[in-house]
């Protein structure tokens, strides 16, 4: 499986919303099914804020990009 994959199936699958930043990061034992360097890049990357679902946490991704 591709990491782009497994990060939006963790996103969308995988995250109790409503949530923010630190749930998003937390769940699922941290993303450890995630590589290492995305993490970091992902929790370096993503704001602060309240995500009601994956679509606002890629939209919120996607404007740092």
């Amino acid at each position: 499986m591709s990491h782009m994959k497994t990060s939006l199936e963790h996103l969308k699958h995988h995250v109790p919303y409503p949530t923010d930043k630190k749930g998003v990061i937390a769940a699922c034992s941290g993303m450890s099914d995630v590589e290492a360097a995305d993490r970091d890049w992902f929790a370096k990357t993503l704001p602060e804020g309240k995500y009601e679902g994956a679509d606002d946490v890629m939209r919120a991704v996607l404007t740092k990009v």
